[in-house]
């Protein structure tokens, strides 16, 4: 047995704590980063990756280490907006009877049409095939829940199916800023009133 201080311990104990913080602040500065870059795609439409640091209030390497092209932000972005709209569809109907929260979903999807389309247009056609591959399953498991609901209730029609609601709402992405703006809201409602169930 040593004589001496065993201080082995305390260096290990206050390396793994420093370890600890270095990954808490790096995964503080990643959320920050996307949250700043999905942002900016919903106000402007486009992303810069110096106005993200700036805004973050990080420098260009900081960024990088966590996104090294723009084209990985971007799909990282467009991944969230997935995860959020398909998160989207439980809670509504938790809180809102089928049909209207379809339509509250429906109001969801027209920001995330323009996500889409803005993400689509500047990544490299294989990412952009990746993610619509990748989204497919989640997004139209979201809109059977909603029509089941609906279907059970009596309130949506027995022959709506996610795979119609998908191909139709698709169209979305394919409309630009002024004519979502002005056309989005009637479609979706005419949307919702095709798939309510008409009773004689």
């Amino acid at each position: 047995m040593s004589g001496y201080p065993d201080n082995h311990s305390g260096h290990v104990s206050a390396s793994v704590e420093s370890g600890g913080t270095r990954r808490a602040d790096a995964q503080r500065n990643r959320e920050r980063i996307l949250q700043t870059a999905r942002d900016l795609v919903h106000q402007t439409g486009e992303l810069k990756l110096n106005a993200v640091a700036k805004a973050c209030g990080i420098g260009q390497g900081t960024l990088y280490r966590h996104f090294p092209t723009r084209e990985d932000l971007l799909a990282e972005v467009y991944r969230h907006e997935v995860d959020d709209l398909v998160a989207a569809a439980p809670q509504l109907l938790a809180t809102h009877e089928p049909v209207d929260a379809l339509a509250a979903w429906f109001d969801r999807v027209a920001a995330y049409a323009r996500v889409k389309r803005d993400v689509f247009a500047a990544v490299e056609a294989a990412t952009w095939h990746d993610l619509a591959a990748h989204s497919l399953g989640p997004i139209g498991e979201a809109v059977e829940l909603l029509l089941a609901a609906g279907r059970s209730a009596g309130s949506i029609r027995a022959d709506a199916v996610a795979r119609d609601v998908i191909v139709l709402i698709s169209w979305l992405s394919r409309l630009d800023d002024a004519e979502l703006d002005a056309r989005g809201p009637r479609l979706l409602s005419i949307l919702v009133d095709g798939l309510r169930a008409h009773h004689p």
